[in-house]
C-alpha cells in the first residue's frame, strides 16, 4: 500500500509499517499544503491512505468521493504511538477509500 505521511506524523512509524511504502509529505515538498491540497496531491500520485495527527481533518474534508483514505491517530507523542502500531496496520488492512478512521492512542502505557 503506498501510504503518505503528514507533517505531525512521527518518522518512527515509517520503520514499523512492513510491507507498505511511505513518504513523507515534507519529501515531496507538500509540508506547506493545505488539507484539502494534500489530499489532491497524494490521490494524483497514487497514495492510498494519508496518516495523519490532524484531528479536524474529518470536519474539514468530504471524503465521500476520494479515491484514498485517512487514518488519523489520536496522539502525536511517538512513545504512545509505539505502543499501537499493531492497531495502526490493522486501520490500514481494514480501511477503505474514502473513509476516515481514528486509531486511539492512549496517554499512558496501557496495562
Amino acid at each position: 500500500m503506498n501510504i503518505l505521511f503528514d507533517n505531525g506524523t512521527p518518522r518512527q512509524l515509517r520503520l514499523r509499517l512492513f510491507g507498505h511504502v511511505v513518504e513523507e509529505a515534507r519529501e515531496r515538498g507538500w509540508d506547506a499544503l493545505s488539507n484539502g491540497d494534500l489530499l489532491d496531491r497524494a490521490e494524483e500520485a497514487g497514495f492510498e491512505v494519508l496518516i495523519t495527527t490532524d484531528q479536524g481533518i474529518q470536519h474539514q474534508q468530504n471524503m465521500s468521493n476520494r479515491r484514498m483514505a485517512v487514518i488519523v491517530l489520536m496522539n502525536t507523542a511517538w512513545p504512545h504511538i509505539s505502543q499501537r502500531t499493531e492497531a495502526i496496520r490493522i486501520a490500514l488492512d481494514e480501511i477503505q477509500p474514502g473513509e476516515v478512521r481514528e486509531v486511539p492512542i492512549p496517554m499512558r502505557d496501557e496495562a
